[in-house]
Parts: structure tokens; sequence; C-alpha cells
């Protein structure tokens, strides 16, 4: 046959390789489109003798290829009525005037007809034979193919999720247009194309890895969230949930990957700037709990600093106004606009030359009126300047030396925010970024204007309390004698200090009074209270005893007026030990109103703790009082103090009085190296009370 030798001559030419298969690597497995739609292949000859069929041909029409070879087809295949029809267009076809395309029906072997779609055409053999050749499919299967096909690209267009689909190569092959919008490029720009050289601002290595393993697994990825920029806007960040599986052909065969594209950069800003909200709100509830455990100004100052690094800067440091530590801030400022300031506090994230560029804690320096933090002082608003400028340096550092350590550092934000608290301002809070890359913005402007806030009241609270403090202290101070009077018969040592933390300030109190014939008034007192008021009352108690005990009164005659003193002054309440020595008599009369018991130390014997008939304190009141007389030899020693000495919270008293009695009972020592001593081993640092401390020791006249 004409057709099996132009077939095989055509088989024994050498063919070209088709695209992206390579030579010698072997027939390709079946599979395809047009395994779905079976398409038959028949060959007809000039007389329309049937020359060629394909296995495809039987199955669509029934006969075997011995039974069809050689048939004239419109006999075999056609009923009568359509015979005519079939004739003239099989004549058509092989006169030249093109291929035909169409529908009828067709008798299939088993007696039924079959619903066909054909493409006929002719065929010429290179020894100028004719053969017209058909191809034909079921017409039903080959409208649910179109119909899924149609179906496929209408969901693929009208989709509002990118997709797209790479070869093996992972070349785009297929864009839709909402994969376009998304990545900013045309469909035509990415066609032939690889991820990276579409969109150059991905991490385009990561992603194509990701893909070859989902191509080499099977195992697809889905809703991986990820963040980039695109060429289009490549100044900000874009959210995505991609999604890759892989595709197959109908054998099979791997033939490349999807990908499936949603924008979610809404959602992503919206759960960041969330994200931020919540760590705002963190920092300032942690700020409340931080910021202002004490009311000490150094440690507040300290504490808004070590908040607000790393979180809000990478280097803060807190100037206060060095007037208001002094007193009232001037209506404006003086020195030609320069402010004084006083540094309180410095934090750096990490080792910075920005650290040797601010002032040195403790220091007062006269910022002038160039100064951003000046300017932020002096209006009461804060100073931002998201991008630093070479040429704003000079008004953010101190000097030259500074702005070079400055530039150095890589300071390239800056933002001061005013303390103020009760409508004065106190100071700057004052913050940059170096590593930090994001600038300040005004979310940072309203955060750390808010920890400023919050952290002003607290150091207001600190500046007012330190002043109430030295006031306090100056005045009991001053209430409390200087340089006790010699005392016949009597060596005096004595030691007052106040409370180990800021927050205390008591009335504990002593005195040496000088009485007729010699003798001598030993006092020791103990305000309940503090501050200022604790301070006063301690004065006035003080002058009482002094005056009482100079008119010669009994210990017990003289706590009995003092006591009626108290009561006089209002809710005010204190212990107080009162004794008169004789040095002619060697007598000691002790009476006490709800006081710690005095030590006696012998000469030669272990101190004992004299335990006075313990009334209850002054101002109570309508409660007697009693004396007792102790024989006090030369050498002896009388140690009076107070409850700050003793007590602690976590040892009973009994505990810490016998640690007291141990103390003494070492070698014999000058009296005041014994108030070291006491005060050395006893005194905590911490202490809550302020201790007032006398010790006598009796000496021959």
């Amino acid at each position: 046959m004409a057709a099996e030798q132009a077939a095989g001559e055509a088989s024994e030419q050498p063919r070209p390789a088709l695209a992206g298969i390579v030579p010698g690597s072997g027939p390709l497995a079946a599979g395809g489109l047009l395994d779905v739609l079976g398409v038959a292949a028949v060959v007809l000859d000039e007389e329309g003798r049937i020359r060629l069929w394909s296995p495809q041909a039987e199955a669509l029409f029934g006969y075997t290829a011995e039974e069809a070879l050689g048939s004239f087809a419109a006999r075999l295949l056609v009923d009568e009525p359509d015979l005519g029809t079939v004739l003239d267009l099989f004549e058509r076809v092989m006169s030249g005037d093109g291929p035909w395309a169409g529908a009828f029906a067709v008798r299939h072997r088993n007696g039924g007809t079959v619903l066909v779609e054909f493409r006929n055409m002719r065929l010429q053999a290179d020894n100028g034979r004719l053969f017209a050749l058909g191809l034909a499919t079921e017409q039903a299967t080959l409208r649910r193919v179109e119909r899924d096909l149609a179906l496929s690209l209408r969901l693929v267009d009208q989709s509002p999720i990118g997709l797209a689909v790479h070869d093996t190569e992972l070349r785009y092959v297929l864009v839709n247009p909402a994969l376009e919008r998304i990545n900013g490029v045309p469909a035509d720009q990415h066609l032939g194309r690889r991820i990276g050289e579409v969109l150059p601002f991905l991490d385009a290595e990561s992603v194509e890895s990701r893909m070859r393993e989902v191509m080499a697994t099977g195992v697809p990825m889905l809703d991986r969230f990820t963040t980039g920029r695109i060429s289009e806007d490549a100044g900000s960040d874009h959210a995505w949930l991609v999604s890759v599986y892989r595709l197959e052909d109908q054998s099979a065969r791997v033939i490349g990957v999807a990908t499936s594209v949603v924008d979610v950069t809404q959602q992503h800003l919206a759960a960041v700037s969330a994200a931020h909200a919540r760590r705002r709100l963190s920092l300032i509830a942690d700020a409340s709990v931080r910021i202002g455990t004490t009311l000490d100004l150094d440690i507040t100052a300290r504490e808004l600093a070590d908040v607000a690094v790393p979180e809000v800067a990478d280097i803060a440091a807190v100037d206060i106004l060095d007037t208001i530590l002094a007193g009232p801030r001037p209506d404006g400022p003086a020195d030609g606009g320069a402010l004084r300031f006083r540094a309180l506090a410095l934090k750096s994230a990490y080792r910075s030359p920005a650290e040797e560029a601010a002032d040195p804690v403790g220091d007062v320096a006269f910022y002038g009126p160039s100064r951003l933090v000046t300017r932020c002082a002096d209006t009461g608003r804060p100073v931002l300047l998201s991008h630093v400028r070479p040429e704003d340096l000079p008004r953010i550092a101190r000097d030259e030396g500074a702005v070079r350590l400055l530039a150095e550092a890589g300071v390239h934000s800056y933002l001061a925010v005013p303390l103020i608290a009760r409508g004065q301002v106190l100071g700057a809070l004052d913050l940059k970024r170096a590593r930090n890359p994001e600038p300040f913005g005004e979310d940072d402007v309203l955060l750390a204007s808010e920890l400023a806030a919050r952290a002003a009241v607290s150091i207001d609270n600190a500046r007012w309390y330190q002043r109430e403090r030295h006031t306090a202290l100056s005045l009991q101070r001053h209430l409390l004698p200087q340089h006790p009077p010699t005392a016949a018969g009597l060596d005096i040592a004595y030691r007052y200090q106040p409370a180990g933390v800021a927050d205390e300030t008591g009335g504990d109190w002593f005195d040496v009074i000088p009485l007729a014939a010699e003798r001598t008034a030993l006092v020791v007192g103990d305000v309940m209270g503090s501050g200022i008021n604790a301070a006063a009352t301690m004065g006035q108690l003080r002058t009482a005893a002094r005056t009482l005990a100079r008119l010669g009164l009994e210990p017990a005659a003289a706590l009995t007026h003092l006591d009626e003193v108290a009561a006089d002054l209002g809710d005010s309440m204190a212990t107080c030990v009162f004794a008169v020595y004789d040095p002619h008599t060697r007598l000691c009369r002790l009476s006490s109103a709800g006081h710690l018991p005095p030590v006696h130390l012998h000469t030669g014997r272990h101190p004992e703790l004299l335990h006075l008939p313990n009334a209850v304190p002054l101002g109570v009141g309508g409660i007697p009082f009693s004396t007792t007389t102790v024989v006090l030899e030369p050498g002896d020693e009388l140690v009076l103090y107070t409850d700050g000495l003793v007590e602690t919270r976590d040892q009973d008293i009994d505990t810490r009085l016998r640690t007291l009695s141990d103390l003494l009972a070492g070698p014999h020592r000058p009296i005041e190296e014994t108030c070291d001593l006491l005060l050395g081993a006893l005194r905590r640092p911490d202490t809550h009370d302020d201790v007032a401390l006398l010790i006598a020791r009796t000496r021959a006249l």
C-alpha cells in the first residue's frame, strides 16, 4: 500500500527533537487530552476504501482492523439514508475544496448508532496519490471536555485568587488576571520566565526550593504565609498566603506545579497594627508596675529608662531640670534660653558610642536653645526627628565630640518627650534608635508620651517626698542635741541614723540634760509615725522632757506629765525611757513608757536587760508610771536605744535582744567603738525605722 510505504519511508527520515525532549531518551508515556478524547484515525484511498485503522477507531466504531481494512467506509459506517450526503462530502474533500468538519450518526458494529464529531482532510503522498484522513471522537465526550475546559478557563480567569501554572523548569506557562494584579506585572511578561526574573525583590531561591520539593514529593504546600516586596511597590512589604501543588497528566507524569496566591496584605497590616497596640498596652501596663517602686528619685528615673529600652528605643536618657530639684521652676529659661539639666539615668540596649555621647549620670549641664531637648522641655511638647540627617546631629549632641560619636553609633531617628506632672515640666525623656531600623513614628510619640506621663508623676512624687524628707531630717537633726554637754561622772557616746529607705523619717530622739547637784538626765524616745509631723512631735516632747527634768521631778512623775503633753498633741503617741543618774550616790533611777529595756553592763559580768515595769506609751493617758533604781559602779555602762536598732521583720524581738546582749558582752572597748559595733552588726540597710542610740559609762568624780 502506498500509504503504508509513505509511512514507512517517513519513519526512516531523521526527526527533529520535540521541545523539552532529549533525543534518544525514549518515547514518552501516553497521556493528555487526546487520550481523554480517544481520537480515532482512519485513512481512506481515492475510492473510499479503508487503508489505515487505528485502535481508537476500533474502540469507537466496534470493528476490528481485519474487519475494516479494504472495506468501503461509507457502506460500513453510514446508514443508507445518509449515504449520498457522505459520498458528496468525500468527493468535495478529495477534489481539493478543503477539509470538512461536522457531526453525524455512525453505525456501530453492534447495530446501534454513535454520534461522532469528524475532522476530514486530504493527504497527498510523495508519489502523488491522494488519501483522506478522518479524525473522529464521540461527540458527547468532546462536548464534556469542551465544557470542562471552558469552565476551568472561566474559573481561572474570573477567580479572585491569583493562579499560576509552572512547567517542570518552574517557568510560568499560565497566569490569571488576579495574579497579574497581585504581582503588578502583565501576564505576557510572566510567560516563559521564572519567579526571580519577574519578581526580583522576592527571595526567589527559597520559593523555588519549596516548589521543587512539592514537585518531587507530591505533598502540597498549603497556605504558607509569606511576606516580601514586588517590583511595582518595592518600598513596602506585602503579605500572601501561598499554596503549591503538583500537576500530573492522565498517565501520572509530572508536568509542573500550580500555585494559588491570596493577597492578605491588609489583614497582615491590621494584625501587625493590633500586635503593636497590644505591645504598647503591655508595655504601659508593665510600666505601671516597674516605674515608681520607691520614692527614690534616681531609682525612679532608672526604672523609666529600663522600661523604654529596648522596647521603644536603643538608647534612653532621663534628664531633669536642675531648678526643679532645687525649687520651683522659673517662669522662663535663663542664660539666653539655656536650661540646666541634671542627668539622672542612661540606658543602652548594647554597648554603643552613643553612651559616651550622653552626659554622665549625675552631671549638671547647660543645654542651649538650639538643643532639641531644650525645646522639648521649654515648650512641653514632643520633638520628633524620624530621619536624622548629619546636619541634625549638633542639635542632639552636647558638643562636636558627641556629634562624631552619635554618627559612629549610627543614630538615625530621635525622639524627645517632656516629663510633665501636675502641669509642670520636670525634664525630658531622650530616645534614640540606631540598630533598630524602624524610624520613630507618631505611634512611638504616643507610647513614649504615655510612659513619660506615668513616670513623671512618680518622679514628681519622689521629688516632693525627697524634699519633704530632707526637710524632716533637717528639722529632726536641728532638734536633736548637736553636742551634748559634759555630764558629771559620765562619759557619753551617741548616734542617730535616719531610716535606710527613702520613704521613712521617724521621730526618734535622745537627750542628755544636766541637772542640779551634778545629776544628769538621760532620755531616749520614739514618736510613732514618720515624716515632718513625727519630727515636729518629737521636738515638742523633747522640749517638754527637758523642762520637766530641770524641775527635779522623779522619772515616773516626768513621764506622767509627758503623757499629758502627748495627749494634748492629738493622736500622737511615743515610747520613752527616762533615767536620772546621781554620781555621788551612784544610783540611777529609771522609768519606761512602753520602751524597750535598757542594757546594764556590769564590769566583769554579762550584760543585763533592765526589764522595767513596762507601762503603756505616752499619749494613752491614765496609766501610772513607776521608777526603778539600779546602782552603777565605776566603769559600768547604760545603753539606751530605740526599736530601729533591734526590730526586724524576720526575727522575733527576744532573739534580737539576745544578739544585742551578746555583742555588748565582748571585750571592753571605748564607747564610741561600741556605738559603731552595734550599728554595724544590728542595723540593716533596708530598715524602715530610724535609730537613736545613747551609751553612758560611769567614772569616778
